[in-house]
């Protein structure tokens, strides 16, 4: 059973994007716990992304691991790049992502970067507007991804 565990970790990769300390205050003092967002991708066209939480963080990161790979969506791509331009609104942050030519490689910033890279993406700019929080950046770029659509 062991070894059936080992041989699925290995087609897929985990990228921890942020760690948070959260306390919160109670009548016997701080209550502290960790949540983790975690970014899981096969670099085949495959991505999913998780929020865990826990007392401690390794129950964390291994919740958010198993929420994001039960939540996995597939990203249409063409010549290594995504099919089309598309614009983005999520709360607070608005994302525009590009097409990019060959060889010119991820020109996206904070976790578009890593999203993109695990899920094979290799030539794309884009940009983060209004928001510099990563998880809300996050799930606006998994809702991009999303929308794209391959021409038939």
């Amino acid at each position: 059973m062991f070894n059936r565990y080992r041989q699925e970790d290995k087609q897929f990769q985990e990228k921890v994007v942020k760690i948070r300390r959260v306390s919160k205050k109670t009548t016997g003092g701080n209550y502290v716990t960790f949540s983790a967002l975690v970014v899981v991708g096969d670099k085949k066209g495959k991505v999913g992304i998780g929020l865990g939480r826990s007392l401690e963080v390794p129950p964390a990161i291994q919740k958010a691991i198993s929420y994001a790979k039960k939540h996995m969506i597939t990203v249409p791509m063409r010549n290594k790049t995504i099919p089309h331009e598309v614009r983005v609104k999520f709360k607070a942050a608005r994302i525009l992502l590009k097409p990019a030519p060959e060889g010119t490689g991820l020109k996206v910033g904070s976790v578009t970067r890593v999203i993109l890279d695990l899920a094979g993406v290799e030539n794309a700019s884009g940009k983060i507007i209004g928001s510099r929080n990563q998880i809300v950046n996050t799930y606006a770029i998994m809702k991009a991804l999303s929308l794209l659509r391959t021409k038939f």
